[in-house]
Order: structure tokens, then sequence, then C-alpha cells
């Protein structure tokens, strides 16, 4: 039996309350907001603890080094990479991760696409808009996301399930409210091989006001398992 983490609980049962609040006041009943358990820096025994205790059933993983030492931990989970992800890393991570969220590339899909085909695997992925046009972050720039979404679209092995972003953390409802058209935007041009399912925003500090803007997956890191130690 799992031990020490109660905490986590309670604070699961406040994220829930506030997604549910939010839901009541900005969105339709039937509306599916999936929560994402942000696991960096997270000890494997916390992760299964929101697992068998919170009914979590999604994990985001950040790092491919730190995944790969955890992984064989983990309770049973659906895993989405939702870092930076270089391309002579794809390799380590494509039998084993449902969807990677941080595509920002033609050249990174397409190293997806080659080692999809290896293990005969169509790869669900997302494709990250740097939505703020911010240095730090990965994502396509909102300008370019049309081109890219037309260029994927025709790759064989990965299937593009949605966006996904990370606003900055000042002025995050603009940033949240230009994706949210964005993604509507994208969502009204039925690209071919496009399938746009999931808008994944919202995070900690953020994650009412994503609910607000559409989104349909919120990551929850620290207000799920407490402020990170970094390693």
């Amino acid at each position: 039996m799992i031990t020490g983490f109660d905490y986590i609980n309670e604070n699961f049962k406040k994220i829930e309350y506030n997604l549910n609040e939010a839901k009541a006041k900005f969105r339709n009943p039937e509306d599916e907001i999936s929560i994402m358990a942000v696991t960096k820096t997270v000890d494997p025994h916390a992760v299964n603890f929101a697992v068998a205790n919170c009914g979590i059933r999604l994990l985001g993983e950040n790092r491919v080094q730190e995944y790969l030492s955890k992984k064989d931990e983990y309770a049973k989970a659906s895993v989405h990479f939702i870092g930076q992800l270089q391309t002579n890393k794809v390799k380590y991570i494509i039998d084993s991760i449902d969807v990677i969220e941080s595509v920002d590339s033609l050249k990174l899909a397409s190293e997806i696409d080659k080692h999809a085909a290896r293990i005969g695997k169509k790869q669900n992925v997302l494709v990250e808009v740097n939505i703020a046009g911010e240095e730090a972050k990965g994502g396509v720039a909102p300008d370019k996301l049309e081109e890219l979404l037309y260029e994927m679209s025709q790759l064989k092995n990965i299937q593009v399930t949605g966006l996904m972003t990370v606003p900055p953390a000042i002025d995050s409802e603009a940033f949240l409210y230009k994706m949210q058209k964005i993604y509507i935007d994208i969502s009204d041009k039925n690209i071919d091989n496009i399938n746009m399912s999931l808008l994944s925003m919202g995070m900690s500090g953020d994650y009412e006001l994503a609910v607000k803007y559409g989104s349909t997956q919120v990551r929850i890191g620290s207000a799920l398992f407490g402020a990170r130690v970094y390693k």
C-alpha cells in the first residue's frame, strides 16, 4: 500500500472542484476536460498514488532520460511526451509514448514518422504553437502553423490529433484567447489527415482560464504534487 501521499489526494480534490466550477461557468456540461499529471522530478511512488487514488489516467513527461529511468515503475496509465524533443531521442520513446505533444517542425515530424514506420505504429502527435513568440520556448509560430500542418498531413505514420501551447505567465488570458481562435480556425479548414480533437493548454497557474478558452486537456504538476525539487 502506498502511504505518505495523502496531500496529493487533497490537492486533486481542489483541482477537480476548480475545474468543475470553471466548466459550469464557461462550458457545456457534456464537455470532457482531462487532467494530465505532469511528472517532472516527481517520485514514481507519488505518481502511482495519483493513479491509484485520484483516478489519474494520463501522465505528462518532459525529459527523455528521466522518463526512461522511471517508466517501468509506473502503474498503468497513458503517457504523453510534452517537453522539447530532440530528433536523436525519438527512437528511445517511440514504442511507449501514446502522444507526442511537442512537435514543432517538419524535421521532427519526419523523424517521428520514420521511427513509427520502423515499428509498425501510427504515432499520435500534437503540434506545439509558440503563441507568444518566446525565444526560450519551443513551438511553431502561429503564422507558420497551417503550412506545417499541410506538410505533416502527407506523412503516413503520424496522426495529428490537435494543438498544444504554453502561454506566458503574464497576460496568459490574452494568449489563451488567441490560441482558441487559432484552434477553431484550423478546425474549420478540415485539412485532410489532420484531426483537431484535442487542445492541450492550461497548467497549474492558469488551468481555470484555459477551460474558459476551450481547453480539452490541462497539464497539472505543482498544483497536484507540490513545488518541484529540480535535479
